[in-house]
């Protein structure tokens, strides 16, 4: 959160020197840039510090007979921008996920406890981090504020 506020107090500044019109052409860019570097680590299954997700539990082998599951990788369908939102305007930047899947997204990135099924037993997920700052991120949105402001 420090490097964060870090950041900020970098960006603020210059910033305040652009219209309105213009912060919101750069925080449209700096969504899409960002949503595209989330969606590039959720698909490598690794958290914003690099270490990689929890895998899943290992299926119980004799509960059904005569399937074959092929072992995917975890949120494939959530990373899409259907789900996954960026927004920008001359405000502020956005990332996160809308609709029905935002619960699940919550859940696995604080590790909670939640229904499997709507009327299911409770499970706890462990925790999988999928929003996060990188410190590649931080250099991303540096350079991206620096080559708009040279424009």
């Amino acid at each position: 959160m420090a490097d964060l506020e870090a950041l900020d107090d970098w960006a603020a500044p210059l910033l305040q020197h652009l219209e309105p019109a213009g912060r919101a052409k750069l925080a449209k860019e700096l969504a899409k840039q960002l949503r595209r570097s989330q969606q590039q680590r959720i698909a490598g299954q690794r958290n914003p510090d690099g270490s990689p997700f929890t895998p899943r539990r290992p299926p119980k082998l004799r509960e059904k007979q005569g399937r074959v599951k092929r072992k995917a990788k975890m949120f494939q369908k959530m990373r899409t921008a259907t789900y996954l939102k960026a927004k920008g305007d001359a405000r502020g930047v956005t990332v996160g996920f809308s609709g029905r899947i935002a619960k699940i997204a919550r859940v696995h990135q604080y590790g909670l406890r939640d229904r499997i099924a709507p009327r299911g037993p409770m499970a706890h997920y462990e925790k999988r981090e999928l929003l996060g700052f990188t410190p590649a991120d931080q250099d991303l949105l540096k350079d991206l504020i620096l080559a708009h402001l040279k424009l």
